[in-house]
């Protein structure tokens, strides 16, 4: 019996691992089970950011949830520090996951840093594919007015002082 509650226990933190602040639920109508739902997620990395994610959960329905939407904003201080911290390839690196539904499709969200506009980008993406396209949303937080950021000509200014 200890070992039900056990694995039970160890199943709960593993559906609760990569979920976000649920910070609205708006019902679809009387006659769906379907709900959007809007989650908050901080950068673990840039903790200054906060990303507001809406997607659909359909609830006891085998529907395929991959409609999603991304906000991010500045929520906090950024510091060179942070940005000094991430990944900057131009793949990024993934910052938040979430099951979408029984069919192994997930909800990911990765940051990407464009140096040349001192910018970050976050991709909300579906892993798996709908009719035929991958489902993906994208918002950034630029670096200006933070300390993360770089004082550096812009490209236009050098070209008209040349």
């Amino acid at each position: 019996m200890k070992s039900y509650r056990f694995m039970g226990m160890l199943l709960s933190l593993w559906l609760l691992a990569g979920c976000g602040d649920d910070v609205g639920k708006v019902s679809l109508g009387w006659f769906t089970t379907k709900d959007v739902v809007i989650d908050a997620i901080t950068d673990p990395k840039v903790p200054g950011v906060t990303c507001h994610i809406s997607r659909i959960e359909a609830n006891l329905n085998l529907a395929d949830p991959s409609d999603m939407s991304i906000a991010c904003r500045q929520t906090g201080p950024i510091h060179k520090a942070d940005i000094d911290a991430i990944d900057k390839s131009k793949s990024g690196e993934v910052v938040f996951t979430e099951s979408l539904s029984v069919l192994f499709k997930s909800l990911k969200v990765r940051r990407i840093y464009d140096s040349e506009h001192q910018t970050l980008l976050y991709l909300s993406y579906s892993t798996k594919e709908t009719n035929g396209s991958h489902k993906h949303a994208l918002s950034s937080v630029p670096l200006w007015r933070t300390d993360a950021w770089e004082q550096r000509p812009h490209p236009a200014e050098a070209t008209s002082k040349s």
